[in-house]
């Protein structure tokens, strides 16, 4: 096959589009940020941070958060981008070296012990996002982010064997490298709230948090294929159909796209069996939720928006939904 049509997710989500007013100078302030704090960037990695646009995804994400912590939630988007892009092709020693250099950030930001600029933006971010995070957001977010790192430490053990994982532990695995149970938690800090422990570990919430994140991260493997296929990437859930389930591209394509289609659905409808847990609490967690609302319509959005997944010609593929396969290009 030389292309392949994507589905129209965006037309099934029928949550409305919001953008935050300050969206576009924070999304500017938040990449100078990260461009001036890594100086070992090329010059075609330079160029790839503007053209990502994480800033704007923020700002469709989170678009009711004050002005301030919007940008150390930007700055943390950007980062963590940033992270998946050095992550990607290390070995696992690499990875390890990696996760403990940035969780040694967190746990002690005021205590410079390496030289990676890896390290110096986590303890950035992390010291400006503590000033007014709630003691429960904070825990959440170490032990969220702990789980990204050890999860890309697995991938990175898949990559140096050359084994590519059956669909069931991908899925597991595909949850924590998409970083977005981090992204979650960061909803509580940017609307001022901390959700008590007995009402994050909820079913219904936990439920509403993975259907949130398995839209995001599989129609996310929709759009980023193209580009993954040509580096010769494998850590994708089409990758997978293909390899164990005899999809072809399309019909792989097709079945990620109905799993999206079903986490909306699965979305609705657990979000009408929330418990009550009275009026102050109840106003927390209906604001939370919009929060995750808002993730599943920006991040489909965005993804046309970005140059990450389809160059300059997004607003196409987004009309047409048709992809034009890359050739594969030599590591």
């Amino acid at each position: 096959m030389t292309k392949f049509m994507i589905p129209d997710l965006v037309s099934h989500c029928t949550f409305p589009l919001v953008y935050h007013p300050d969206g576009d100078a924070v999304a500017r302030d938040s990449v100078d940020w990260l461009d001036t704090g890594c100086p070992q960037l090329s010059a075609k990695q330079r160029k790839a941070l503007h053209k990502l646009k994480a800033g704007e995804l923020t700002a469709y994400c989170y678009n009711t958060t004050p002005m301030e912590r919007l940008g150390v939630i930007s700055d943390f988007m950007n980062y963590l981008f940033h992270l998946d892009n050095i992550s990607d092709g290390m070995l696992k020693r690499d990875t390890e070296i990696l996760a403990n250099s940035v969780m040694n950030a967190l746990w002690f930001p005021d205590e410079q012990r390496t030289e990676l600029s890896a390290t110096k933006l986590a303890a950035d971010f992390w010291r400006r996002c503590i000033l007014d995070a709630a003691a429960g957001t904070q825990a959440r977010f170490k032990e969220t982010l702990a789980l990204f790192f050890e999860a890309v430490n697995l991938e990175a053990e898949c990559r140096d064997s050359g084994m590519i994982p059956d669909l069931e532990s991908y899925i597991s695995l595909r949850r924590d490298t998409s970083g977005c149970k981090a992204c979650w938690v960061l909803i509580e800090y940017g609307l001022g709230i901390d959700l008590p422990d007995f009402v994050v570990e909820d079913p219904v919430i936990e439920a509403l948090n993975q259907s949130t994140n398995d839209l995001v991260t599989w129609s996310n493997d929709i759009f980023s294929y193209n580009v993954e296929q040509s580096r010769g990437d494998t850590h994708n859930m089409i990758v997978i159909l293909m390899k164990y389930h005899e999809h072809t591209l399309q019909s792989a394509v097709d079945y990620v796209g109905e799993l999206c289609r079903e986490t909306i659905v699965s979305f609705q409808r657990n979000r009408t069996l929330v418990p009550s847990w009275g009026p102050e609490i109840d106003s927390m967690v209906h604001r939370y939720i919009d929060g995750l609302e808002s993730w599943i319509v920006g991040s489909l959005h965005w993804s046309f928006m970005t140059e990450r997944y389809f160059g300059a010609s997004g607003e196409d593929v987004k009309k047409n939904r048709l992809v034009v396969l890359l050739p594969v290009t030599p590591p």
